[in-house]
């Protein structure tokens, strides 16, 4: 495995890989910059059907984190980890506390959170050995509520800046994926009036969004199809790509989705066919939000992290407008704007 070849490697501090083999653990944790502090971002457990496939997600996500804690204006740096395995079958108490004395050995360099296959509960169980860890239950929680907040307030900026409306009533918009945090963005969507088009790969959840939001059913494949205002990708990444984007019949792209972009180019394609695309890194920070409010002096204070997740609203503003003023792809003004929070000046 050549790392430092890798097309995501980017300058990484540092790669570990971590194993115990008495409980089965294989994981990989990946520092991207700790030029704002120790770097941030969850553990994602997923059945990768390679180690090769999982270093990158390591070092695609870790690169996210740098950039999605320097927009949200939060003193961390950027890590992920993952650990390579079936969450439902082959995650056990003993393996998540050998992941947490993996991250202990860094000595506060990484604090982990949980993501994709691990939870709150998860984290408890890593807290038995570890300080580092963010997103408990007796801290800031569950992050999807805050992650679905702030692609709502996401969503409203876009809005604004594309549609040139600031009422959601009557918005079409095209939701892929009814996890914890697309249901929860359903709810608040269609308590504003919004119309929507779902799909997931659970039937039982399509079917709970029909009964509880008026939801349209929408087959997983053809969801990019759907004649909407927005698309929100709030599945897993890469699913804008040269296959679907000339699908796309909607005027946004705004979603929860980690890394939905399959290429950066492709941030560029959506612009030159008059999509404007909300930057997910910067749209789905309302977990980090959340979870870095635990470090206040006074504990976590729900009401204060809610309103640093509403930035979101006027971060996006700013990117959109950037972008425009510029002529670059907003993901590329986003980029600009958090190298130059985390970056000395002159060094690229």
């Amino acid at each position: 495995m050549a790392v430092f070849s890798m097309r995501d490697f980017d300058g990484h501090e540092q790669i570990i890989f971590a194993s115990d083999p008495e409980t089965g653990l294989r994981a990989i944790i990946a520092i991207h910059d700790t030029s704002r502090g120790p770097a941030l971002g969850g553990c994602r457990m997923w059945d990768y059907a390679s180690e090769d496939l999982a270093v990158e997600d390591a070092l695609r996500l870790s690169r996210g984190m740098t950039y999605k804690n320097a927009l949200a204006d939060l003193p961390f740096g950027g890590g992920k980890s993952v650990i390579i395995g079936n969450a439902r079958t082959a995650k056990t108490p003993g393996l998540m506390a050998a992941m947490g004395r993996a991250v202990d050995r860094l000595a506060g360099r990484y604090i982990i959170a949980e993501d994709v296959g691990t939870s709150v509960d998860d984290m408890a169980v890593i807290r038995g050995v570890t300080r580092h860890v963010a997103g408990l239950r007796d801290g800031s929680g569950d992050p999807s509520p805050a992650t679905a907040r702030g692609v709502f307030v996401g969503i409203k900026a876009a809005v604004q800046h594309r549609l040139r409306r600031n009422s959601l009533d009557g918005l079409r918009v095209s939701v892929q994926g009814l996890g914890h945090v697309g249901w929860e963005l359903c709810r608040q969507l269609a308590a504003e009036g919004a119309r929507l088009s779902v799909s997931d790969i659970r039937t039982e959840a399509v079917e709970r969004a029909v009964v509880s939001f008026g939801a349209t059913p929408v087959e997983a494949e053809r969801i990019f199809d759907v004649d909407a205002d927005v698309f929100a990708p709030c599945a897993l990444g890469a699913v804008i790509d040269d296959g679907t984007l000339p699908r796309l019949r909607a005027a946004i792209v705004a979603g929860s989705a980690n890394n939905q972009l399959a290429e950066a180019r492709h941030g560029a394609e959506l612009a030159r066919r008059g999509i404007l695309y909300a930057p997910d890194f910067v749209i789905n920070g309302g977990g980090v939000i959340n979870i870095s409010h635990e470090a206040g002096a006074n504990g976590y204070d729900r009401a204060a992290a809610f309103a640093h997740v509403d930035r979101i609203h006027d971060i996006l503003l700013d990117i959109f407008k950037r972008a425009d003023a510029e002529g670059v792809p907003t993901n590329l003004a986003a980029d600009r704007i958090a190298e130059e929070r985390f970056r000395p000046s002159g060094i690229s």
